[in-house]
């Protein structure tokens, strides 16, 4: 269970990470597309694929080892276990949110996310 300061603190210190996870992604996207489309790619080839899929997944395992919950993947979507008000919560980052701002109870999912 993370306090909201907790879940706060500990996306800060990650931030690094997780935009790095962001272009990983980006760069693998148009990796594969490339190789679909002409078989090539300024990017690299199947190794550099095969690397890139290692190092996203290295980050992702490393997140949810934090207790985080990777709820997406496009857009990065971080689930914390927290409490408010009595009531189990997830604090909610979506990929481009300046902070940690938002939250909702576990039964609602993210059509119940709220400010804090």
């Amino acid at each position: 269970m993370f306090t909201l300061a907790q879940a706060r603190h500990l996306i800060a210190t990650l931030r690094p990470r997780i935009d790095e996870l962001i272009v990983l992604r980006a760069d693998l996207a148009e990796l594969r597309a490339d190789l679909t489309d002409r078989g090539v790619s300024p990017l690299g080839g199947l190794a550099e694929v095969k690397g890139l899929e290692a190092r996203l997944f290295g980050i992702l395992e490393e997140l949810t080892g934090h207790d985080i919950q990777v709820k997406g993947f496009a857009p990065v979507l971080l689930d914390f276990p927290g409490e408010r008000d009595g009531r189990p919560v997830l604090w909610c980052w979506l990929e481009g949110d300046s902070d940690l701002g938002w939250y909702h109870r576990v039964e609602c999912g993210f059509s119940g996310r709220r400010r804090v």
